[in-house]
């Protein structure tokens, strides 16, 4: 049984692949054997020390596998079952681990390893973006940055299944096709044209409703400058660097502007609320409407690699860990 650890924050390197013994499960915990972990940029925000976190500490928020044993209060599932999560404590880049039984959810028929491990963060992310963060409606048009990355690709197509115009930016050309394929309207490479002036041309200088950008500080202000009157931002990520301060008579308050930072722990933060947003979700995947194309696989003990690729934006798509 091995587990990537770190003892100390910094680049990739500061990773290691370590030998662990597996104890019983606790009371309320299974265990499972992993067989898909889910690989995704807060990942790295972990390692360098961006959302600072007590140490040692193992990495990754999302897997998914079989149950091996379960504890003595645990009744909703049994060995055997086919089982997913994305939630802390974190620790899913293991061949093995227990984890709290409130927090997983079961794998339906038809759904294999690899997409309900990639789903369980980016999807259920997706979840809430549309649903509950900024309740879209048929005939809304939106803006998504980062279109072609992991969230990008099913929020696209999620968001096109629910009537939406969807507007998305991405780094490069090579990006563009992949983001069109994805349900996008219009897609905009920001490294070439002003995104904002882009996004004012396509909606006749009205602006969107709602911005979600998960790149953070190169796109702030310009998506500030794409929303309409009492337009929504929703910040959810931080892929060019950490947020620089608000400055909200400058930048909020000329057009009445609603500013938020969502997590998932917010909006899914009881067993409830994971199971409906999860059999939402499944039910996407089980419809056709969204698909999954993983982009690569990466072994357990390439995950220094996998990590430099996701800084150097070399992963096009959901990418999982394949433990064994």
């Amino acid at each position: 049984m091995k587990a990537a650890i770190i003892n100390k924050t910094g680049g990739p390197e500061v990773i290691e692949l370590k030998d662990i013994v597996l104890e019983k499960p606790g009371k309320d915990e299974v265990s499972i054997e992993q067989k898909a972990i889910g690989l995704n940029y807060i990942d790295t925000y972990h390692r360098s020390g961006l959302y600072p976190l007590k140490l040692p500490i193992g990495l990754g928020l999302e897997g998914a596998g079989l149950i091996t044993e379960v504890g003595s209060n645990v009744k909703n599932f049994k060995a055997g079952d086919k089982v997913a999560y994305a939630a802390i404590p974190l620790g899913s880049y293991s061949t093995h681990r227990n984890f709290p039984a409130s927090k997983i959810v079961k794998i339906p028929e038809g759904v294999d390893f690899e997409v309900a491990a990639t789903l369980m963060t980016k999807g259920l992310t997706t979840y809430y973006l549309l649903h509950q963060t900024y309740k879209v409606k048929s005939g809304d048009t939106v803006l998504f940055h980062a279109a072609a990355g992991g969230v990008g690709q099913i929020f696209g197509q999620w968001a096109k299944s629910l009537g939406c115009n969807v507007i998305g930016t991405v780094g490069s050309d090579e990006k563009i096709e992949v983001a069109k394929k994805c349900g996008y309207d219009h897609v905009i490479n920001y490294s070439k044209d002003n995104f904002s002036s882009k996004v004012n041309e396509l909606t006749n200088g009205k602006g969107v409703p709602v911005v979600y950008d998960g790149v953070g500080k190169d796109t702030l202000e310009g998506s500030l400058e794409c929303l309409k009157m009492r337009g929504m931002m929703v910040s959810f990520g931080n892929a060019s660097g950490p947020l620089s301060d608000i400055n909200v008579p400058k930048m909020l308050q000329p057009k009445g502007l609603f500013f938020v930072r969502p997590s998932m722990q917010q909006y899914l933060s009881t067993k409830e609320e994971l199971d409906e947003a999860a059999s939402t979700m499944f039910e996407k995947i089980k419809s056709g409407k969204v698909k999954i194309e993983i982009f690569k696989k990466y072994k357990l003990e390439d995950i220094i690699q996998a990590h430099k690729d996701l800084e150097g934006r070399k992963i096009l798509g959901p990418a999982v860990i394949i433990p064994d």
